[in-house]
């Protein structure tokens, strides 16, 4: 009986790997062009440019190049993949970044990481707005959807239990000046925490120092148990 593993077309890694750098480059503000692209050292750039063209995943017009809406779609989800993946590796297995940087490289194709795994890998994460480099992960269909099946692995604060250890894993503060504010009193990514109360007001140990937090402050800080 022949198996069912690995029937899929996959798309040459090279064709979703450069959907992913148009992704960042547009992050950060670049123009897409192929003077940009080229500076990526990509073999048979040229080549791999016109496959994507011909699978109507991006417009070429001139030295420009846009996205098609399926293209940003694939390149969303490819980004997703791979930023999700740098959290689990991170996270979960605490390993090195050069570690989970190699893995998410891996685990951003399709081929490898099936949508259906991805959601279940984002809510046991919690469904992280950020990959460990603090850029944004794309929200998937799962992060609307409140189920039950699947106990997270990170969770807000303001849903850790009383008396029970916990360590920070990321923060997601709406303004920067409360950030900075949490960094001065100790509260950081990687600071053990503690809760002592949540009524009438949110009070946690960390470290040595007792602290008092706002529930609105306590609700971006997402945490996961200590070992």
């Amino acid at each position: 009986m022949k198996s069912n593993c690995g029937q899929a077309p996959q798309r040459p890694h090279e064709m979703d790997e450069l959907l992913e750098h148009i992704w960042t480059f547009r992050e950060k503000g670049k123009e897409i062009n192929k003077a940009l692209l080229t500076e990526l050292g990509f073999e048979n750039l040229p080549k791999w440019l016109q496959s994507l063209e011909t699978e109507g995943l991006i417009k070429i017009q001139g030295e420009e190049i846009h996205y098609t809406k399926t293209g940003e779609e694939e390149a969303q989800d490819i980004i997703r993949r791979h930023r999700l993946a740098e959290r689990l590796f991170a996270d979960v297995f605490n390993t090195s970044e050069e570690t989970w940087e190699r893995q998410a490289c891996e685990l951003e194709h399709k081929s490898v990481l099936t949508e259906e795994a991805t959601n279940a890998v984002c809510a046991f994460l919690g469904h992280p707005p950020t990959c460990p480099h603090g850029r944004a992960i794309p929200r998937g269909d799962c992060c609307h959807e409140y189920s039950h099946d699947l106990k997270p692995f990170v969770t807000p604060l303001s849903e850790a239990k009383i008396a029970e250890h916990y360590r920070i894993v990321f923060i997601t503060p709406k303004h920067h000046m409360r950030l900075d504010r949490l960094a001065v009193l100790g509260v950081l990514p990687g600071s053990d925490i503690y809760i002592h109360q949540k009524k009438p007001s949110y009070v946690v140990r960390v470290g040595e120092t007792d602290i008092a937090l706002d529930p609105e402050i306590v609700r971006d800080i997402y945490v996961k148990k200590a070992a």
